[in-house]
């Protein structure tokens, strides 16, 4: 990935995006925020996912996976 793409890649996504990204439903993405499998922060209202937490989740996932080997 380039320098100029990730500049532009958001630092936050809202629910709704991590959604589309993880490809989970909205109840699977609040219940790993419950449990703390999925980091989350808050401004205000709004919980949002840093992108590096959603990338550490894929790499859990990853880990996960090479123990069931």
């Amino acid at each position: 990935m380039s320098t100029a793409t990730q500049a532009n890649d958001p630092i936050f996504y809202k629910v709704s995006e991590a959604e589309r990204i993880l490809r989970l439903s909205r109840t699977v993405i609040y219940g790993l925020m419950r449990t703390g499998r999925l980091r989350t922060v808050k401004e205000g209202r709004a919980r949002l996912i840093p992108a590096v937490a959603l990338r550490e989740y894929a790499a859990l996932l990853e880990r996960e996976a090479g123990e069931g080997l």
